[in-house]
């Protein structure tokens, strides 16, 4: 056993133990504040992962995750963005619930905005579902509209262990390559939630494309191919004439511990940017004004401090928000 424990036993979303906001009273947020005032998002889906998988699990892997490393360096974690933005290949599958880019770039800016004004100007947003292209456009579209010092990350979490997600060709411990709803996916489910999933109505199915060669990324940019699996059209078919199974691979390969290691890794990266950014900015303080913005000092001063002491809210920097 390393350092690490999972899958967690007991609550999770409605813990009460000083991980989520949501759950935390004005009393404890403002004691939170004093000592770490970094929050981490959790951004998912809501999606079909075939008979075995349920339909949140890119949302209970990053939330998950971020469970474990809250409770080790004692940030804060948000409850999840459930719904998301989804690949046209996805358009139409039983169970997606899809949200136009636009109005979920604009949801997610309004997360931020909202979290900074809270006091939380630290953010980072942990990805677990296939918009990796498209959560960065939330981050600066908050900081063109505001102009404000803070420090916000999108991580996606099979970025900083992609090694770890390597087929047994690559030197990785999967028999097959990264996909969606596969092999590694479900490996991870069963090493995080595994009360989740049912694994005897499991099935499978034989990924295929139209276009021969390996321009394209199986999933994630694991093996950073050419062409990442949102910079194309037409190289493959849709999910419901493809995999009408809602899993592109062979999810009943799936082992917990082929994902151990990987979700190791996470953790382990994941507290070292938690604590890297505290480290260079301890609670309480903020990128340098006159490094990062140009709105005046009496300006930023007034936005930093906030409504309630004196000072002024973030939406009077621009509105509407």
């Amino acid at each position: 056993m390393g350092k690490w424990e999972f899958p967690v036993e007991g609550k999770h979303f409605d813990r009460t133990d000083g991980v989520f906001f949501q759950n935390m009273t004005g009393k404890d947020i403002q004691e939170r504040l004093k000592t770490n005032d970094l929050i981490i998002i959790p951004i998912g889906s809501t999606e079909a992962h075939g008979l075995a998988q349920p339909f949140g699990e890119d949302v209970l892997l990053v939330s998950r995750l971020a469970e474990i490393v809250a409770r080790e360096t004692g940030c804060t974690v948000a409850q999840p963005v459930w719904y998301g933005s989804h690949p046209q290949n996805q358009l139409g599958m039983p169970g997606n619930i899809i949200i136009p880019e636009e109005t979920f770039v604009a949801y997610l800016r309004a997360i931020i905005a909202g979290f900074w004004n809270a006091g939380f100007r630290k953010q980072i947003l942990i990805n677990g579902h296939g918009q990796e292209e498209v959560i960065p456009l939330a981050l600066h579209g908050f900081q063109k509209r505001y102009q404000v010092p803070c420090v916000l990350a999108s991580l996606h979490w099979w970025t900083p262990i992609h090694t770890h997600l390597f087929d047994k060709e690559h030197g990785g411990p999967f028999e097959t390559p990264f996909r969606h709803a596969d092999e590694a996916e479900c490996s991870y489910s069963l090493a995080l939630f595994p009360e989740m999933c049912n694994m005897e109505v499991v099935e499978d199915n034989n990924p295929s494309g139209f276009i021969a060669g390996d321009h394209v990324d199986k999933g994630g940019d694991v093996y950073h191919s050419p062409l990442r699996g949102h910079e194309q059209v037409g190289f493959g078919g849709i999910s419901v004439a493809s995999y009408p199974e809602g899993v592109v691979g062979k999810p009943s390969m799936a082992d917990a511990e082929k994902a151990r290691p990987g979700v190791e890794a996470f953790l382990d990266y994941c507290t070292r940017l938690v604590n890297d950014i505290m480290t260079a900015f301890p609670a309480g303080v903020l990128p340098p004004v006159d490094k990062v913005t140009q709105r005046s000092p009496e300006e930023i001063e007034a936005l930093v401090k906030g409504p309630i002491k004196g000072g002024k809210h973030i939406y009077t920097a621009n509105y509407p928000p």
